[in-house]
């Protein structure tokens, strides 16, 4: 009896994911909030500094005060902290700790980060936060180095090497948070070309998930092809290519002219901001061109890639590129008559196809219900504007018209809510708040309904 009453007060992986993100954003909140991390030396009130603390666990960017000038030294690297964390996620940071402590991992911690990863299997998934570890201190120390031969020249050599290190961990875990002060992002660095490309391929990298990484960098050492990739890391890796190909090629035509943005530039100038303006929005948050005066296809386009965001069991955001692939493969099965949704001539599991429906469905009512929210508490902003934000925020993606800044107490809760669930995921809270039922065996008649 004892033994029944204690297993139903274990709780689930789901809440275990929601709670931890949680514990973490308040602790992150309550530092930041004390006098030692702002410049001024003066209590930071606890909204904004919950806020801020939710934008860098959730690796969003959106923020209501300028991170370059308004944090102190201490401040900004409690930002970069729950950065890396939100980034790897805080299963990974806990087991890592646990690993050099020399503790075991439990059978439930191992379903737990089975959950938060994304993986198929509890098989190596140990050995899947090792490699996570080496794979994101190798990638964003290189790109580290890489972005200091840029930052020293002009900013010195102490403030070069942090720079460096700060927007490369920034980049790599899709979190848009920039020290280049007065919410300019990188729109005053547009033509240094190493700096825009060295932050694209950061975000691409962090955005297309370290299992997908794992199986290219195997691929290349055993010279396997690409068409005998797992289905995941093919789907993967396609639907990216196309997201970011064909953003790139719509950027550049939809910009091309507008003086504003892009028509002054040279060509290489052009192409290059292209391609990290069709880049950040999935999910970043840094801009090189000004998202305000962009022409309305460019906006439409943005977010659109808000929306879907990265892939899954990576640092980035929104629905992610599986569930987008599986929607449309779905709906090419339909078309065709088919019962089965099928891609490279595997057919999907109907569990696979509710499951990316569900969370297609649930961002829609999120993002609906959050614009509903801001169109009531922020009666002065456009419903473009206000549109763009909650996308912005429910992608973790931290692109900003300049709305949140002069956000009310109503909105600012709005947002963090909304990066919160689209950091950890709109399914996972659902079936956290829910609870998992037990499978019940009971199959009812079969009801027609008219379609269309």
């Amino acid at each position: 009896m004892m033994e029944t009453i204690k297993q139903k007060k274990q709780l689930s992986p789901f809440k275990i994911l929601a709670i931890g993100f949680a514990t973490v954003i308040l602790t992150g909140g309550i530092l930041l909030s004390l006098p030692i991390s702002s410049v001024s030396g003066q209590y930071t009130s606890l909204l904004d500094s919950i806020f801020t603390a939710t934008s860098a666990v959730c690796v969003t960017g959106l923020v209501v005060v300028d991170t370059g000038t308004y944090w102190s030294f201490f401040g900004q690297n409690v930002i970069l902290l729950l950065i890396e964390i939100g980034g790897l996620g805080f299963m990974a940071m806990s087991t890592i700790f646990a690993l050099l402590l020399g503790k075991k991992i439990s059978l439930r911690e191992r379903l737990v980060m089975q959950e938060a990863y994304n993986t198929f299997t509890l098989q190596g998934v140990i050995n899947h936060v090792r490699y996570m570890l080496f794979f994101t201190l190798a990638v964003q120390g290189s790109a580290a180095l890489v972005l200091m031969t840029q930052f020293i020249p002009k900013h010195g050599m102490a403030r070069g090497i942090y720079y460096g290190i700060f927007h490369s961990i920034s980049a790599f875990n899709n979190a848009g948070f920039d020290l280049l002060g007065n919410f300019n992002s990188l729109t005053l660095v547009n033509d240094n070309k190493v700096i825009l490309l060295t932050l694209g391929l950061l975000i691409n990298i962090g955005g297309l998930g370290y299992l997908v990484w794992r199986e290219i960098l195997n691929g290349v050492r055993t010279k396997k092809k690409l068409k005998n990739f797992t289905l995941h890391a093919k789907v993967v890796l396609t639907i990216s290519f196309v997201l970011l190909s064909l953003g790139t090629l719509l950027m550049l035509i939809f910009e091309w002219n507008n003086p504003a943005t892009m028509e002054g530039m040279r060509f290489s100038d052009k192409l290059i901001n292209s391609f990290f303006s069709a880049t950040t929005p999935r999910t970043a948050g840094f801009n090189s061109i000004s998202n305000s005066e962009m022409s309305p296809a460019s906006k439409l386009l943005t977010m659109a890639y808000m929306f879907i965001g990265g892939s899954p069991g990576s640092t980035a955001g929104g629905v992610k590129t599986t569930t987008l692939g599986i929607v449309i493969f779905t709906l090419i099965s339909v078309l065709k008559g088919r019962e089965d949704a099928e891609v490279y001539h595997r057919k999907l599991s109907q569990s696979t196809v509710y499951r990316a429906v569900a969370v297609f469905l649930l961002g829609i009512t999120i993002v609906v219900l959050g614009v509903m929210i801001l169109s009531i508490s922020e009666v002065s902003a456009s419903f473009e504007v206000i549109l763009y934000e909650v996308l912005s925020a429910f992608g973790t993606v931290g692109l900003s018209q300049g709305l949140t800044p002069s956000l009310s107490v109503v909105g600012r809760i709005t947002l963090a809510i909304i990066m919160y669930l689209g950091r950890v995921g709109p399914l996972t809270v659902m079936l956290a708040l829910a609870g998992r039922q037990g499978k019940v065996n009971i199959k009812y008649p079969e009801g027609k309904l008219l379609i269309g």
